[in-house]
């Protein structure tokens, strides 16, 4: 476990056509991950990028690339992820059958393995496959968009699922996103978030460095 915040800013909110400016905004202000929403237009309503997008940041930089599929039958391309460059490789519950087999696929295939539940989604839809992931994604915010509000009810699944994890001596990390700005990550690192992902808050941040150390909890004198 992490004895501390991490913060993902996500690279859907940067400018696309400036990429490599948005890199260096994340590692010169500190950030731990970069977090990828890849979208399908067919499991939520828009489309971003692909395999080749991961693997043109991963040669760019050392972050861990912490990759969210939003996609449908996310099995037919976990591999390709995988092989791009992703470190965490995350897929929706409700996207796919087998969740158990894909988990074990991910892991097999060397990411990390996790798990995202929409806002509609109760965290006992995933209890059986808690002890075998790495990440567990709450959207606080229902996926397809960026610059949406966090949906106050999901606060408690985080609360939730941590009180899971220490009940039964897990180890899975709790992550966020939607509506994350420093005006709602104190109620989530109370909860017991470990991961905090931001997007338009960040990169519309004219102090990146000091926006990241507030979402964290901490504040620059």
């Amino acid at each position: 476990m992490f004895d501390r915040v991490i913060t993902a800013p996500s690279i859907l909110s940067a400018d696309f056509s400036q990429l490599a400016t948005a890199l260096s905004r994340i590692e010169r202000s500190g950030g731990d991950w970069i977090h990828m929403d890849v979208m399908d237009g067919h499991f939520v309503p828009n489309i971003t990028f692909g395999p080749k997008m991961v693997h043109d940041l991963r040669t760019h930089t050392q972050l861990p690339l912490d990759v969210h599929l939003m996609i449908e039958e996310p099995e037919r391309s976990v591999e390709e992820y995988v092989r791009a460059g992703a470190d965490l490789l995350t897929f929706h519950f409700e996207a796919t059958v087998h969740v158990h087999r894909l988990i074990q696929k991910i892991r097999e295939l060397g990411a990390k393995p996790g798990v995202a539940i929409i806002p509609s989604t109760p965290v006992h839809m995933i209890d059986q496959v808690l002890a075998d992931i790495d990440l567990v994604l709450v959207m606080t915010v229902n996926p397809g968009f960026g610059g949406q509000s966090l949906i106050p009810a999901c606060v408690d699944k985080v609360a939730q699922l941590a009180r899971i994890r220490k009940e039964r001596g897990l180890d899975y990390l709790i992550s966020v996103d939607g509506g994350i700005n420093t005006a709602t990550a104190g109620s989530l690192r109370d909860a017991g978030v470990d991961v905090l992902v931001s997007g338009s808050s960040f990169f519309s941040s004219p102090t990146p460095e000091q926006y990241l150390h507030e979402l964290k909890g901490n504040v620059i004198a």
